[in-house]
């Protein structure tokens, strides 16, 4: 199988100074209206931190360090599994260049620092290997731009005549002119620590916002005549900051439109590319097709010639090739095998095993059980905890009933057993090769092999009952 495009890793020269990245993840996120910090607020099912810490990881630095504030507990919880992660705690919401310098203290001078946000969960590796390579090159500063139709509430890029940049101002500091300018500051940066730490250490609070501003180091750089790179980035929607919750939706569609584009280019048929949600680690074999409405939540494998119908939801989930879900089923912790046909309304709960040419009708439930190869499982059936083998048939609004109100327990159905529609398979119970089950039968002991077991109750006609009337007389 082809795997959707991963992000390669970023390779220091022998040359590079080490690399330690600074994410800051300690604002507050009011405008969200919500009780969950904003970093960890769900972008494509996973929080906006993880996306960036994701990235993170991708450059391979020497550390990488995370400023955390409101809600730093419940941040540190989410990630407490990320044990490389070292973690910074601004109490005080004073700014940008407040919230780095937090961090400074576990950074050598002889790093390079590259500055992430927690909020900006889009932003592509190739994008941040061209800045770091630009910093390099320049042995200086290096800084992120971007140009935008709507510059609002960004910080302006100021340059002079000859196109250098000479500073940054920020939204509610700038003139009628400045606010005029398109390309605005995504506050990515690289910089030596070394400068960062005395340039950090000289910040001022003299602002619109009485905030001690990481932008003003730029300035400063170009005080000291040190070089100060820009790239713009080739895609304006990679530096999308998410504040509220409609900028969390054009963020969830974007990165829609990116996997979508993904699947595609390795082949996969999507009905409709803007009605599909691809969530985590997506391996595709060739000639897949995928309908509307299809949520994938990694990690998921679909092999060769799988077809996935409208409404369906997968996670973790294995999908063997020419297999077939038709609409609205829902497959979670799963193995599908090859040549099946599941559904429509078909749900397999984890620990569910199909094997090869499978056919589960509709409103089937399966959960923590084997169905052999060639099997069938009817409409309305339920099969839990079990182990069907080859070639069984499950008639329609058949159950195992697995459940005796204090333990799961277990029932065996042998190669070729015939189970008649509306049959009880009380558990523990074997049923075996071959054996047939009557319709409308509960069976509480083993059905021997090869035979006819019956389980009904005589069935009663009543001569002269009448059915009960409406407004009837009461005794």
């Amino acid at each position: 199988m082809s795997k959707t495009a991963r992000r390669a890793p970023f390779r220091a020269t022998p040359a590079s100074p080490p690399l330690s990245i600074v994410i800051l993840a300690a604002g507050q996120g009011r405008r969200m209206r919500s009780d969950i910090p904003k970093v960890l607020q769900p972008l494509a099912g996973a929080p906006l931190l993880a996306h960036v810490l994701e990235l993170a990881a991708s450059l391979v630095p020497a550390a990488t360090h995370v400023v955390h504030g409101h809600g730093g507990e419940a941040v540190r919880e989410r990630f407490a599994q990320a044990t490389t992660l070292q973690w910074w705690r601004q109490s005080e919401q004073r700014g940008t260049g407040h919230a780095l310098l937090q961090a400074l203290p576990g950074i050598p001078d002889t790093h390079r620092v590259l500055v992430l946000y927690g909020d900006v969960p889009l932003l592509r590796g190739e994008t941040l290997r061209s800045l770091l390579e630009s910093a390099g090159r320049h042995g200086g500063v290096a800084l992120l731009t971007a140009l935008l139709d709507d510059p609002e509430g960004y910080g302006r890029i100021v340059r002079d005549a000859r196109g250098q940049l000479r500073r940054i101002v920020e939204q509610r500091d700038a003139g009628a002119r400045e606010r005029r300018i398109r390309e605005v500051n995504t506050g990515v940066l690289v910089a030596p620590a070394r400068l960062l730490r005395a340039w950090l250490a000289r910040l001022s609070p003299e602002n619109a916002q009485g905030e001690y501003y990481l932008t003003d180091v730029v300035a400063m750089a170009v005080r000291q005549r040190r070089s100060v790179a820009t790239l713009t980035a080739a895609d304006a929607t990679e530096v999308l900051g998410v504040n509220d919750k409609l900028q969390l939706a054009e963020a969830e569609a974007e990165y829609r439109r990116r996997r979508a584009r993904q699947l595609m280019a390795h082949g996969v048929t999507l009905i409709d590319p803007a009605r599909i949600d691809l969530r985590g680690a997506i391996s595709v074999g060739r000639d897949v097709l995928l309908d509307a409405n299809v949520v994938l939540e990694g990690p998921v494998e679909l092999a060769d010639g799988v077809r996935i119908g409208a409404n369906c939801v997968l996670s973790n989930a294995q999908i063997g090739a020419r297999t077939v879900l038709h609409p609205n089923c829902v497959v979670q912790g799963v193995r599908v095998g090859s040549d099946c046909q599941v559904g429509p309304f078909t749900r397999l709960r984890p620990q569910a095993d199909v094997g090869d040419g499978v056919h589960l009708g509709n409103f089937v439930e399966i959960k923590n059980s084997r169905i052999g190869a060639g099997s069938k499982v009817n409409h309305l059936s339920y099969i839990g905890d079990s182990t069907v083998g080859r070639d069984v048939n499950v008639g329609a609004g058949s159950i195992t009933c697995n459940y005796d109100g204090m333990n799961k327990l277990r029932t065996d159905i042998g190669d070729a057993a015939f189970i008649g529609s509306g049959s009880m398979l009380v558990a523990p119970v074997k049923i075996g090769d071959g054996a047939t089950i009557g319709a409308g039968s509960t069976i509480t002991s083993e059905a021997p092999a090869g035979k006819l077991t019956l389980a009904r109750a005589r069935q009663v006609t009543i001569e002269h009952w009448q059915r009960p009337r409406k407004g009837g007389r009461k005794s």
